[in-house]
């Protein structure tokens, strides 16, 4: 995981070769294009992956029709680059054809229009309109678990989808026992260090953090991060253990060991992801309001937060009696990883975090 720089040539080695020896619109020259897709797509890059994506998309159309099911894979795939991008009505529009063309050619209950519904529902919740995304993530959760049994790693998924919604809407006690459902079997199935186990713990961390039981969260994301760090110490899911790590320390007044996370985190983010990145700018808005006040930021070398960045609204908020942090949770998208940082605030002296 995150060795992109040695990942790429070899991809492009072999789409190179497969364009030669198969042509440019061969099944398997186009599913290298995919890989090639995906692998710009994780680091950021939608407009390359956006070109190649369409490349796959439009050779499928031509040559196995608009229905076939791998031509509606690139319709979804094609969606995915556009959800980071918060291209939400994009995206809807491909998920929808995917999901109405699967239903009638492959039947309501098949994997890949489950997958459909399951993109539906990720782009409804993050659009806040939670009814209509519960009520598909249920229908995608019982599917599976009828047609595919409640181990199944689709299973497992919308239930850390479904955990994730109810989150999002601060329905704690009902996202917590969903997280601990799926975790006890994904460690089984997947493996104790497995990505999709390490973002179960690390969302069951998050739904702690909001109710205040950090001992508790902290315990989950040491387990996590000591798992995590063997992948790297910049791998994504080094970096997002170590940071809700430290808001969990923060928490318990343990600050130069929080103070020391929170460095870590700014220092690699800078390095890998360059000043400017979102999850940067969200790294040194922990930073700066964990060294309040102003005087310690500026000791610190924290330089002041630009009016409208997260960090100017972390010291805002503040300012008004309330301390506003930033944690990450891991949504599941078509297979990927997905990190979904949120705001939580909480005034004195209530130990619950609120959405902001």
């Amino acid at each position: 995981m995150g060795r992109y720089a040695e990942a790429e040539p070899l991809i492009r080695r072999a789409l190179e070769a497969r364009e030669r020896t198969l042509g440019r619109e061969h099944p398997q020259t186009l599913s290298t294009v995919y890989n090639l897709a995906q692998l710009f797509s994780v680091q950021g890059r939608y407009a390359e992956a956006e070109v190649l994506s369409r490349r796959a998309l439009e050779a499928r159309e031509r040559t196995l029709g608009a229905e076939h099911p791998d031509t509606l894979l690139s319709v979804d795939n094609l969606a995915n680059i556009y959800y980071p991008q918060r291209r939400y009505a994009e995206a809807e529009s491909l998920h929808r054809r995917a999901l109405e063309a699967q239903e009638r050619t492959l039947g309501r209950e098949h994997p890949d229009t489950l997958k459909s519904v399951l993109n539906l529902a990720n782009l409804s919740s993050v659009q806040g309109r939670h009814a209509e995304s519960e009520r598909l993530y249920r229908r995608a959760l019982e599917a599976f678990e009828r047609t595919l049994g409640g181990e199944h790693p689709f299973t497992l998924l919308a239930l850390n989808n479904l955990a994730l919604s109810y989150q999002a809407q601060g329905r704690y006690t009902e996202a917590e026992p969903l997280y601990r459902r799926a975790l006890e079997p994904s460690e089984r199935v997947n493996g104790p260090e497995h990505a999709r186990t390490l973002a179960l713990i690390n969302n069951l961390s998050t739904v702690l953090i909001s109710q205040g039981r950090h001992v508790e969260a902290e315990q989950y994301l040491r387990r996590s991060l000591t798992a995590a760090e063997r992948l790297g110490p910049d791998a994504p899911d080094t970096l997002t253990a170590a940071n809700n790590l430290a808001v969990s320390l923060q928490e318990q007044g343990r600050v130069p060991e929080a103070e020391a996370l929170f460095r870590r985190v700014l220092t690699a983010r800078e390095r890998t992801q360059g000043a400017q990145h979102a999850d940067t700018v969200a790294a040194r808005a922990n930073l700066a309001t964990l060294l309040r006040p102003a005087r310690e930021r500026d000791q610190a070398g924290v330089p002041p937060a630009a009016a409208g960045s997260p960090t100017a609204v972390s010291a805002t908020a503040v300012a008004d009696g309330q301390t506003c942090m930033i944690v990450t949770d891991i949504a599941i998208i078509d297979g990927e990883e997905t990190r979904v940082p949120k705001r939580l605030c909480r005034a004195p002296p209530s130990t619950r975090w609120l959405r902001a």
